[in-house]
C-alpha cells in the first residue's frame, strides 16, 4: 500500500506519541511491535527516535519498542542469505525501520529476511537466538518464522501490535500465520516421508511459490468484526493496533474455515490434495 500522506502542518512530539500508544492500548512492561511511516504522523519533532521514546514512554518502566528490519527486498543481489550482515545490512522497509536498526540502544535478531530490531528492557530477549530457533515453513527459510524465534515470542507475549499510517497488507505476523496453516495440513498427513513430499511442493529458499499468501484488506475486516482492532489518530495519520495473540488466534481460524477468500488457486489445489491424500488412507 502507498502510506497515509501526512500534513506537515501537525507537530507530533514524544508526548503526542506517548498518548497515542496509550490510548491504542500500551500498558506499563507492555512489548511494542510496530509498522509505521514516519511522514504520515506530520512533522516528528526529533525524527524516528521521537517515536521509539514516545513508545517506551507509555509502556515505562519496562517497556520494549521493536519494529521487522527487512533485508531482504526480493532482487537478487539480496537473495544470498550469507550477505547478511547483523549490524551494517540495511533495513529496506523505511526510515523507521532504518532508524530502528541504527538506533545505538537497538539489538537485531540474526535472520536475512525477516530479523527484528529492539530497544527496551526485553530487547535482547526477544531478538536472540533468530538463527538457531526450530524450524517451521515458510518461503524464506524454515528458521524465519520458527518455534522460538521472536515471532513465536510477539505471540507468547501478547505484544501490542501496531501500524502508524499503514495497513494490514504490511502486517509480517500473516506470514507466522500462514506458516502455523501449512504445518497443520502437514501435521494431517501420517508419515514423516509424505509430510516432507508435500513440504517439498512448497515455496523454500527464497521461492515464493506455491505458498498461501494473505492480503491485509480482509485481515483488517475479520479483526474490527470480532471487536479486537483499535483505531485511533496519531498526528495525521491513523494508528491501528491489536493484540498479537487474538490477531493469531482469529486469523488462524479464519484461514482454516475460509481458505478460498484468502488464497491463490495454486495453493487451494495444493491444500485440497493434501485432505484429499488423508480422507484415502
Amino acid at each position: 500500500m502507498q502510506p497515509e500522506k501526512g500534513n506537515p502542518d501537525i507537530l507530533v512530539d514524544e508526548n503526542i506519541v506517548c498518548e497515542s500508544f496509550r490510548r491504542a492500548g500500551a500498558v506499563s512492561g507492555d512489548t511494542v511491535i510496530f509498522h509505521g511511516s514516519l511522514s504520515s504522523m506530520g512533522w516528528v519533532q526529533g525524527g524516528p527516535e521521537c517515536v521509539f521514546d514516545g513508545i517506551l514512554a507509555a509502556t515505562s518502566p519496562g517497556g520494549t519498542v521493536a519494529m521487522p528490519t527487512l533485508w531482504y527486498n526480493g532482487t537478487p543481489e539480496r537473495s544470498h542469505p550469507e550477505q547478511f550482515d547483523l549490524r551494517e545490512s540495511p533495513a529496506f522497509n523505511g526510515a523507521l525501520a532504518e532508524g530502528m536498526r541504527k538506533d545505538l540502544r537497538s539489538h537485531r535478531s540474526r535472520h536475512f529476511s525477516h530479523s527484528i530490531s529492539a530497544i527496551g528492557a526485553r530487547a535482547e530477549e526477544l531478538t536472540g537466538g533468530h538463527d538457531i530457533c526450530g524450524p517451521t515453513p515458510s518461503p524464506w527459510s524454515e528458521t524465519a518464522f520458527g518455534l522460538n524465534s521472536p515471532w513465536q515470542r510477539l505471540y507468547d507475549w501478547n505484544a501490542l501490535y501496531a501500524f502508524i499510517g499503514v495497513d494490514f497488507s504490511v502486517c509480517t505476523m500473516k506470514h507466522y500465520i500462514e506458516s502455523r496453516l501449512v504445518m497443520r495440513l502437514l501435521a494431517l498427513l501420517p508419515s514423516a516421508e509424505e509430510r516432507a513430499a508435500k513440504r517439498d511442493e512448497l515455496g523454500k529458499d527464497c521461492n515464493k511459490n506455491p505458498w498461501p499468501y494473505s492480503g491485509g484488506a480482509y485481515l483488517e475486516e475479520v479483526l474490527a468484526q470480532h471487536g479486537v482492532l483499535k483505531k485511533i489518530k496519531l498526528g495525521s495519520a491513523t494508528l491501528r493496533a491489536v493484540r498479537t495473540r487474538p490477531l493469531v488466534e482469529l486469523l488462524a481460524r479464519d484461514f482454516w474455515e475460509h481458505p478460498e477468500i484468502h488464497f491463490s488457486t495454486e495453493f487451494l489445489n495444493w491444500r485440497t490434495s493434501v485432505l484429499t491424500h488423508v480422507d484415502h488412507v
